[in-house]
């Protein structure tokens, strides 16, 4: 009963690790830590008020102000700016699809709707096909 503890004990006295640890971590020297833009990046250039020392006034909390991603980082200074959120759905006017574009699935040609469900079909399905006579 007691045996897999002893096992356990005496294993673990004489147990190794497999990692070796070399010593302490350190910075290398040659590290650029000076900004540039990223590989990926489309232009492959920093912003234009980005330097390679930054100043105080051209700080993230600055540049964010300017950015773009999917609209604008920072909040609108006013709401008539023209910016499609700053307008009501209705003043951006009709929304209608394009020729062979359907909003809805009944607005389909009637060969790509989908069928109604026959109630037999329906008995079949809830009894679990119990009822079923051939």
């Amino acid at each position: 009963m007691f045996a897999t503890k002893v096992l356990r004990a005496s294993s673990a006295a004489e147990r190794v690790p497999m990692i070796k640890f070399i010593g302490k971590r350190t910075i290398p020297a040659s590290v650029d830590h000076s900004a540039h833009a990223h590989p990926a990046s489309p232009s492959h250039e920093l912003p234009a008020d980005w330097t390679t020392a930054p100043k105080p006034s051209s700080s993230f909390s600055s540049y964010r102000q300017q950015a773009q991603q999917h609209g604008p980082l920072g909040r609108a200074k006013s709401s008539a700016d023209g910016s499609i959120g700053s307008m009501s759905g209705h003043s951006l006017g009709p929304v209608s699809p394009n020729k062979g574009e359907y909003f809805d699935r009944n607005e389909l040609p009637a060969r790509f709707r989908r069928t109604p469900i026959d109630l037999a079909e329906i008995d079949a399905i809830e009894t679990g096909g119990a009822t079923l006579v051939c």
